[in-house]
């Protein structure tokens, strides 16, 4: 039986990771979830200005009148 248990370490030992394909995946999905939350915030900066804009297009704006000065 410990035969059997050598070849179980000696499998386990044998082994390596791939170092530069972890590394590649890593920075892709850094890169990735990066513009994505960039994207989200610039969509919620513009819909928000844009909302606020077409509400003051709308009708929303005083109108300008001729007031006569005040008489003392």
């Amino acid at each position: 039986m410990s035969t059997e248990g050598e070849s179980i370490l000696h499998d386990q030992s044998d082994f390596e990771y791939d170092y530069e394909t972890l590394r590649t995946t890593g920075v892709i999905i850094g890169v990735i979830l990066f513009v994505s939350g960039i994207l989200i915030a610039l969509s919620k900066k513009l819909t928000c200005s844009k909302s606020s804009s077409n509400s003051n297009t709308a009708g929303t704006q005083i109108p300008k009148t001729d007031v006569p000065p005040p008489t003392v």
